[in-house]
């Protein structure tokens, strides 16, 4: 053990090291040395090349409010979040942004009635440099960054003081999962500490005192501590020990430990909170939600009615029994909805509780059943429920109010199941599209379909809704987990 220590002392002292925040700054000097240095080159090009007079005065002023634009555009979109190894430093973004600003100073420039003073070739020359400087820089801050990480002069040393092996390595799969390439994981330390026990590459240290040891030597920047079931006498006593370096101490909620979601810390006025969960979609996202369903299952509607005038008659004919099939299911604020879809099994041996699941070769379905399953076309009724504002085409899909999981109820059988009806239920989701779709026979596959879930909710965009649509339909035609 101690000759461990010594060999983790080599490798993390010797030279100057900053943690990946100061990135934040190197960011914002980065852009307007790229706005000054373009208006610097536009102006000789301009010169060389055509030679006209104009307001120098003027534009340098254009020039000075488009940079603070942008700079303005960048900070209310986060975009200079310290470090996460974004492709090129989220080139697209910041190009994207550069424009927006443009079109910001241009407002500003005819608002003040003195567009005729500026040259259009000056200023084409002047954004046509800042985006291929902001692009170039981009890629180099990128590289730069990696460079400066690998040989340890921008990182952040972290520890996990964890209850067991196994929960420091869960600890390390969530944090791996964000690609942070600053962090430098150094060990992690066991609160029994019986046995040496090495997890997921990282090195075992010891006990707390271990622990303790290398973050007064200077070894440490950050220590998470994940004790779900640490009483509050314990933590003021790991907490007040460890204060005595100059470390960051950090608490992994045991919500996090068990399904990852996006926790917040807000304030109410001056006062902070944690906020575990907040309402999602809401406001302009709300109605843009709303509206993105109502207008594509109208049109889906219009579109799909031969077809499922096609799947009626052709369940009418086969066997006798209702069109439609209708079950209750947990929708919106974890209210029962009435989900419709068209019959696929015999109504006499039909499971309206879902206390069964459907099984591949289950006798219970129909010819016509397994092909309208199989298409998802069985789904399409569901389109009136979105009309009726019960449903939407896109989010965790209902799951029957009796719906077990082994031995136990869905909601019973995975923690934090509940989030998941924080929207209105979809028609399909990224679960589904993500090879989850089917029946869910095990404990740790119901466990994923809701991971799914809360990730979908918690990262919804319009975007996302129209790319699980694409693929919903492409996987259709092959999906084997569709009996």
């Amino acid at each position: 053990m101690q000759d461990d220590l010594i060999t983790l002392q080599r490798r993390t002292v010797g030279h100057l090291r900053v943690t990946s925040n100061v990135v934040r700054t190197l960011g914002v000097l980065n852009d307007v040395a790229c706005f000054f240095l373009a208006f610097l080159l536009a102006s000789i090009f301009y010169d060389m090349t055509m030679g006209d007079d104009y307001d120098g005065g003027a534009h340098r002023s254009a020039a000075i409010i488009l940079t603070i634009n942008f700079l303005l555009v960048r900070i209310s979109r986060d975009g200079y979040a310290p470090f996460r190894g974004q492709g090129a430093y989220a080139v697209g973004a910041a190009l994207v942004d550069c424009l927006m600003a443009t079109a910001l100073t241009l407002l500003v420039i005819i608002q003040l009635g003195k567009p005729t003073e500026f040259s259009i070739e000056l200023a084409g020359l002047f954004i046509s440099f800042a985006m291929i400087l902001l692009f170039l820089s981009r890629l180099a801050f990128t590289r730069l960054g990696y460079v400066m990480m690998q040989r340890g002069y921008i990182g952040q040393r972290v520890a996990v003081y964890a209850e067991s092996a196994q929960l420091a390595a869960r600890v390390v799969q969530l944090v791996q999962q964000e690609k942070l390439p600053h962090l430098r994981w150094i060990g992690y330390a066991d609160e029994r500490a019986r046995t040496k026990k090495d997890v997921d590459s990282i090195m075992h240290i010891g006990g707390f005192l271990d622990l303790l040891d290398l973050a007064k030597a200077g070894q440490l920047d950050q220590v998470i501590l994940a004790m779900p079931t640490m009483s509050q006498s314990r933590l003021d006593e790991i907490s007040e020990a460890l204060s005595a370096a100059s470390i960051d101490i950090c608490i992994l909620p045991s919500e996090t430990l068990e399904l990852s979601s996006k926790y917040r810390v807000n304030f109410l006025g001056s006062l902070p909170v944690f906020t575990v969960w907040q309402q999602p979609m809401r406001d302009i996202d709300g109605l843009l939600k709303e509206t993105l369903d109502y207008v594509l299952a109208t049109l889906a509607l219009l579109l799909l009615s031969p077809i499922m005038i096609l799947a009626a008659l052709a369940i009418k004919l086969e066997s006798r029994g209702p069109i439609i099939f209708k079950q209750k299911r947990f929708g919106f604020n974890n209210t029962e909805i009435t989900v419709l879809k068209f019959r696929s099994m015999y109504s006499d041996l039909e499971d309206s509780s879902g206390s069964k699941r459907t099984e591949e070769n289950d006798e219970r379905v129909t010819r016509v059943g397994r092909f309208i399953r199989k298409t998802s076309i069985d789904e399409l009724p569901q389109l009136l429920n979105v009309l009726k504002g019960e449903m939407s085409l896109v989010g965790p899909r209902p799951h029957a109010t009796m719906m077990r999981v082994g031995d136990k109820f869905y909601f019973e059988a995975v923690k934090g199941y509940a989030a998941r009806h924080r929207v209105k239920p979809g028609i399909t989701g990224l679960a589904q599209v993500r090879g989850l779709r089917g029946e869910i026979a095990t404990k740790e596959r119901a466990r994923r379909r809701v991971e799914h879930d809360i990730y979908y909710i918690e990262n919804w965009s319009p975007a996302l809704d129209i790319k699980i649509l694409v693929k919903t339909i492409i996987k259709i035609a092959w999906d084997k987990n569709a009996y």
